[in-house]
């Protein structure tokens, strides 16, 4: 399982792709930390780490439609198989790879909380509730990404479908607020990833959400280890 894990991330960061990602992540969010807090002299991160969901949410097809598309293609999947290790296993170092490509992004945002602490008062519980909230719903996002890679071995219609997925989400998100039906409204608030996560931007703990992004996290690795094992059959 380290190995298979291993082999994705140097692969990621040793391929066009992965600087093509990182670049566009870093270029996109410090535009936003320049505008929104620079700018205004503001320290206060909540609106950057708000956009910063929805952007992790489109660039994410641009990572997860390799990890199961392209041993397909390359016919390396056979190998993985048959080797010593179960399907969790291989489906978990796969995510798992992908999770440290998001933390190695997240971890790229530290500059601002410098600047912050230099020249302003920071939210601390909103900061921290707000990685860890990113970390939550981007795990959401890896595992849905994860699933849709394994059901097919182009890349292209992987990222196409994860897009289309996360695009998705994100109206569902939006139409709450031009309903009539409150009942609707109710139902699509429980179900959006971007309300539970703002819960966390605020500072405040939500045991339920956490549960909620975990469990959706297992759901669709437990999809993907199905998808894998049909494949070996």
């Amino acid at each position: 399982m380290t190995a298979i894990w291993k082999r994705d991330v140097h692969s990621f960061f040793h391929s066009p792709l992965g600087f093509v990602y990182l670049a566009a992540f870093f270029a996109i969010m410090n535009l936003y930390f320049f505008a929104t807090c620079v700018m205004s002299q503001s320290s206060d991160l909540s609106a950057v780490f708000a956009n910063m969901l929805v952007v992790l949410m489109f660039l994410m097809p641009l990572m997860t439609m390799r990890l199961f598309s392209e041993e397909y293609r390359q016919g390396t999947d056979r190998l993985l198989l048959t080797a010593p290790v179960s399907v969790w296993e291989i489906v978990l170092a796969k995510f798992l790879s992908a999770m440290t490509v998001i933390a190695a992004a997240m971890v790229g945002t530290i500059p601002w909380l410098i600047v912050i602490v230099i020249f302003g008062t920071p939210a601390w519980p909103s900061i921290i509730g707000t990685y860890v909230a990113l970390l939550c719903a981007s795990a959401v996002f890896a595992a849905i990404g994860a699933f849709l890679s394994a059901l097919t071995e182009s890349q292209l219609i992987a990222a196409v479908l994860s897009f289309a997925v996360f695009l998705g989400i994100y109206i569902l998100d939006m139409l709450q607020y031009s309903l009539d039906s409150e009942l609707l409204t109710t139902l699509f608030n429980w179900l959006s990833i971007y309300s539970r996560y703002s819960t966390f931007t605020s500072g405040i703990f939500s045991l339920g959400n956490l549960v909620y992004f975990l469990t959706l996290t297992a759901l669709f690795l437990y999809f993907t280890v199905r998808a894998v094992e049909r494949r070996r059959h």
